[in-house]
Parts: structure tokens; C-alpha cells; sequence
């Protein structure tokens, strides 16, 4: 079921990624509204409106934000919507602290930010975008693959058996190495010079990966769930399958930002 998932969806995104534009910001839109249904699901034990309404409605107004150039602010959007959804959470609900319940809420409304701005912004450089997703999603995809298949064939002690009781460090350096192989390939593929540095870019890329799904394994655990929904068969939710996704994106935006500026952040992250 995960391979039949994966034949159907990933040429469905590397086509919308290609396209770019409106299409791609949609599909971005489509993916953190997904994801923060399924976190409300979690926090809250049903879809809350006081925590949707003005989560779906800054994603929204963040994305547009985005696809008119205007970073800083849809970053603002995803702030101001995320502090809305924080305070309507605390008022009158009941089980956790109200407090505790409004940061997780709030947390969960930046998290669905992170998964639409990030690869948006990425894929809106008009000379490097859809490389530099690709790199993203290459990296990402084969730390996934090489990680659960070096783990399952090797096994050995576990990573973090508090939070992940499957994940071995086996696992974790096979999917390094898979994933600076992929990043690397795709840069060589694209004609990107300076591979050495496009390694170390994957490197940190995967890493973050396998970081952010770490994360979302002690968000689950916190709650006692094992998956955040049964969308994708095979890999549950869309939190349990774009997990890591999400977090690398995150990562080579900023290193994009940091190096090229919010304008072209595809640059920053592949010419060195």
C-alpha cells in the first residue's frame, strides 16, 4: 500500500511542482489544510472550528500573500492566525490546562504555515525554484527509503526508543548517506556545480528530516495516537507522510534567505 501510494501521488506533485505558480500554491494550501485538520483532530478530539476557522483562513491569506512576493507578511499572516486560534482554543474547553490546549493549538496553526510557505516561497524563484524543490523533495525521499530499508535489513540498537520504538541509528545513517546521494544527483542532474557543498546542503536536509519526523512521533505520543488519519493508504495521514518534508523545506528556505534573500531563495540555497 505505501509503494501503490507513492506510484500515484509523487508524479501527481512533481507535476504540479513543474507547473509551479497558482497550481503549486494550491496544492501547498490543500496540504497545510489537511495537516491542520489532523492536528485539531488531535489537540482538540474533534475538528474545532475556534482553532480551524482562523487557521484555514490565515493559511489562506498567507498563501496569496506569498504568491504576490510578499514573504514577510504572510510569515505575519500565519503569526496573527496562529495567536487567534491559540486564544479561542483556551476558552472553555475542558480535559488540559486551557493554557496547555491554546499552545498546542496555536503550535499546530504554525506548523500547517510551515507546510505551505516553505515549499511556496522555495518553488516562486523563478530561475532555481522547482531545482531547488526538487533537491528538497529528492533529499527527503530517498533519506526515507534508505532509512527504513537499512533499518529493517540491519536493525541493531534504537535511535530513541522513548519517542520512536522502530527507528534504529542503522537506519538513520543508511538514510543520510541515501539522502546526500539523491541530493547530490539531482544537482548533478541539473548542472549545479560545487557538488561537495550540494552534499553537505543534502546532508543537513536530511538530517532535518529525519528530525522532523522524530517530532511528529513525540506529537503522536503525547497523544496516544499511532497515525494523525487514514488519507494515504499505507502511510496514514498527511502529517505522518510530510513529517520530514516539511521541516528540510523549512531548513533550505532559511538557508536560501539567509544567502539570497526571501526574493530568490532557490539561488541561495543551490549556487555556491
Amino acid at each position: 500500500m505505501r509503494i501503490a501510494s507513492a506510484v500515484v501521488l509523487a508524479p501527481l506533485v512533481l507535476g504540479v511542482a513543474y507547473v509551479g505558480g497558482w497550481p503549486f500554491l494550491l496544492l501547498c494550501g490543500l496540504g497545510a489544510g489537511g495537516i491542520l485538520w489532523e492536528w485539531t483532530r488531535l489537540v482538540a478530539g474533534r475538528s474545532d472550528p475556534r482553532i480551524l476557522a482562523p487557521g484555514w483562513l490565515g493559511l489562506l491569506v498567507a498563501l496569496i500573500l506569498a504568491g504576490g512576493a510578499a514573504a514577510g507578511l504572510a510569515a505575519g499572516a500565519v503569526a496573527v492566525s496562529a495567536a487567534a486560534s491559540g486564544i479561542l482554543a483556551m476558552i472553555g474547553l475542558d480535559g488540559q490546562t486551557t493554557r496547555d490546549r491554546g499552545l498546542w493549538a496555536a503550535g499546530g496553526v504554525v506548523y500547517a504555515g510551515v507546510a505551505a510557505l516553505a515549499p511556496a516561497l522555495l518553488r516562486r524563484d523563478a530561475d532555481f525554484g522547482l531545482q531547488a524543490f526538487l533537491l528538497v523533495a529528492a533529499t527527503v525521499w530517498v533519506t526515507d527509503i534508505c532509512a527504513y530499508a537499512v533499518g529493517r535489513l540491519v536493525g541493531g540498537p534504537l535511535l530513541w526508543p522513548r519517542i520512536s520504538p522502530n527507528k534504529t541509528w542503522a537506519g538513520a545513517i543508511g538514510g543520510l548517506a541515501g539522502g546526500i546521494a539523491g541530493g547530490a544527483l539531482v544537482a548533478y542532474a541539473g548542472g549545479l556545480g560545487r557538488l561537495a557543498m550540494i552534499g553537505a546542503v543534502a546532508a543537513a536536509l536530511s538530517v532535518s528530516a529525519q528530525a522532523g519526523d522524530l517530532l511528529e512521533s513525540a506529537v503522536k505520543r503525547h497523544f496516544g495516537v499511532k497515525d494523525t488519519g487514514r488519507l494515504i493508504p499505507g502511510h496514514g495521514g498527511l502529517m505522518d507522510r510530510l513529517d520530514g518534508f516539511l521541516v528540510a523545506a523549512l531548513v533550505a528556505l532559511m538557508i536560501g534567505i539567509v544567502r539570497h534573500g526571501a526574493g530568490a531563495p532557490g539561488h541561495g540555497l543551490l549556487v555556491w
